[in-house]
């Protein structure tokens, strides 16, 4: 192999828009994410529903009456 080909592999602190943070390796210094595994849906298992500007009652009115607005 080639000498000085690969890049620093080195301790690396990751941190999440919600404040928490954990350290990998990695070629950079710092990472920063929106999401997490602390945060995200899937693994705390708490599902979150961010509406803008109406999506979800807007849909709901177009479909109102049909199988989709339908009440059980």
């Amino acid at each position: 192999m080639k000498p000085d080909l690969h890049p620093e592999y080195k301790q690396c602190a990751v941190t999440c828009a919600c404040g928490h943070s954990f350290a990998t390796r990695s070629t950079q210094d710092k990472i920063s994410v929106d999401i997490c595994s602390e945060c995200h849906p899937f693994f705390t298992g708490k599902q979150k529903f961010v509406d803008t500007a109406g999506r979800v009652e807007k849909f709901q009115r177009k479909f109102q009456g049909s199988y989709f607005g339908a009440k059980k």
